[in-house]
Order: C-alpha cells, then structure tokens, then sequence
C-alpha cells in the first residue's frame, strides 16, 4: 500500500481537512496519511507549487499526492492525475500540474466528470487519490487526456556577466525564496567572484547557515533544492527589506580579467 499525502489551501479552523481524511479513512481505513501543509494562501497557484515542488521527490517513489489547492478549478470542472517522476498527482485542472511537470508529465488521465459538488477534493479527487495509492493503475480510474490547463513558470535573464531572477516564495520565518538555483550560478560564473543585490542590499558572499552572520544582518545561501534564498539572521527579510512575491534579485559577477 501506499502513501497518500495532502496539501491544501483549506486551513485549519475549519473542518474541511477532517472532511477529506473522513472520506479516506471510509474507503480504506488502513490507509498511511502524510500532511504536508493546510495552510497555502487560498487559491494560490503559485505557492502551492512551490511547496509540492519542494518536497515530493523526499518521498518513496509511487507516492500518490492529493492536492486540494484551488480545488474548485476553473469552469472546465475537470480533475487529472499527473505522473511525474514516479510519484502520482491528483489536482483540479488549474495550471499547477503544468508547472510541476513543466508541460510534459509522463501520464495524464482525466477523472470521471461528475456533477456538482460543494466538495470536489473529498468527492472527486480522494477516491482517485485512494485507488492509486492501493495500486489500481491510471488507466482503471480515469480516461487518457489529451491537454491541461498550461500556466508557465517565470525564466530567469541570463547574460555573459549578470543573472536576474524573482522571488517566487516567502517562507513562513519570512525567508525569500527566489528561482535563481545553483546550477545557474556555476554556469554563468565559471567560478569567478559575484554580488548579490536586492532592494539597495549589497551581499559579497554566500552563507551555509542562516545564523553564520551577526544578528539582523542579512544572509543568502542555496537551501536543500539549490535555490538562492535570501534572509535575515533572526528576523523577517520579507518584511524588513520589504520584498515579496516577484521582487527582482540580480547576481552581478566580476568581469573576465583582460
């Protein structure tokens, strides 16, 4: 059997979450239930990916991810599962599986269309989610699709001497999260020295740790994905330096000796 996770926009003073693990535990109360967030900002796109982009390959392969951000989806009311790197995503047709898997999953299948419901995550999406998980195929609990709903992740600007990049998330201890990775760095700079500017902020060097700086100093590292992160040693980077979703970041490297 395997595992089934979630992630939600739904919160936690409500009932709703319960409401799907219910229907779960109905169908299969032997079910293994890993929550990985209730707390994405309602109906963002953008940060639910971020978040399932972050965590699920940490996660044995076949894993079944429901994903019940935006779940009510767009007016199509269709629902798909994605394979993508051996695991399985059950998500309303909204634009986020395009993302996950940059347009290009190894399956895609749409579930069933039903009629109406005010629960779509509980009544469409966890029977799926469920069946895959017990080890049904794709093609036993839906129908092969042909499209999705396509959104397109932002490109980084490249030069000979510069990369700009954007922050795509803010964490929940106000840490940005930009889309500036690793791999870009070494490509472009070939070794040579850089600084990094952000809102009139000058940073000369990279960190390992969050709390390597003095206290309410800045700080920028590669997190565990590779991706530049940039903080403040116990205090509030979005906040503080007042940036957010799409602020510009910039990597400026030394040019080559003549």
């Amino acid at each position: 059997m395997g595992i089934l996770t979630l992630l939600s926009d739904f919160g936690t003073t409500d009932h709703y979450v319960a409401a799907v693990k219910a229907k779960i535990l109905t169908i299969n109360p032997a079910q293994v239930i890993v929550d990985i967030s209730h707390q994405v900002e309602p109906f963002n796109i953008a940060h639910g990916y971020h978040v399932i982009h972050s965590v699920f390959q940490d996660f044995p392969t076949g894993t079944v991810h429901l994903i019940a951000v935006d779940s009510h989806g767009t007016r199509s009311g269709r629902y798909q599962v994605a394979r993508h790197k051996g695991h399985y995503f059950v998500c309303a047709d909204n634009g986020l599986l395009s993302l996950l898997t940059d347009a290009d999953p190894e399956q895609l299948i749409d579930l069933p269309l039903q009629q109406d419901s005010p629960s779509p995550a509980r009544d469409i999406m966890v029977p799926a989610a469920v069946a895959l998980a017990q080890g049904s195929s794709m093609a036993e609990v839906g129908d092969l699709a042909e499209d999705m709903v396509q959104l397109i992740n932002r490109q980084l600007r490249l030069n000979d001497h510069s990369i700009t990049g954007h922050v795509v998330h803010v964490d929940h201890y106000g840490n940005l999260i930009t889309d500036i990775t690793r791999e870009s760095v070494d490509a472009i700079g070939h070794g040579r020295p850089f600084t990094i500017h952000f809102n009139r902020e000058v940073i000369d060097r990279l960190s390992t740790r969050f709390n390597q700086p003095s206290e309410g100093d800045s700080v920028a590292l590669f997190n565990r994905q590779g991706y530049l992160t940039i903080g403040i040693n116990k205090g509030h980077a979005s906040e503080l330096l007042g940036m957010y979703f799409d602020s510009p970041v910039d990597i400026r490297f030394a040019p080559d000796p003549v």
